[in-house]
């Protein structure tokens, strides 16, 4: 767990030793002082007959600018939020090197 976001105290989960965010249907997975940051957007859910439960299946993901400015570098699509948060991650890593 991650004791503090950019001032912000508490704890918050962590994927692969960063911070991970979730807001309604909106996640955020990084690190404020990197360049850039992940944003995932909850399209749809699907249901569990079984258990009756949902979880998230498609999945918006974008990487951004941590610096404020709106700029998308790049964008695209998962179904599951473990295949976001991988596929995500790469892409962020590879831009936070650059």
């Amino acid at each position: 767990m991650v004791e503090s976001v950019v001032g912000i105290k508490g704890k918050f989960l962590e994927y692969k030793g960063k911070p991970l965010v979730r807001q309604g249907n909106e996640l955020y997975y990084g690190d404020m002082s990197d360049k850039f940051i992940l944003f995932l957007m909850i399209m749809s859910y699907k249901k569990d007959e079984k258990l009756n439960v949902q979880f998230p299946d498609k999945i918006m993901i974008q990487i951004i600018p941590t610096n404020g400015s709106q700029e998308v570098k790049k964008q695209g699509g998962a179904n599951g939020l473990f295949e976001a948060l991988d596929l995500g991650s790469a892409w962020l890593e590879r831009f936070n090197r650059v």
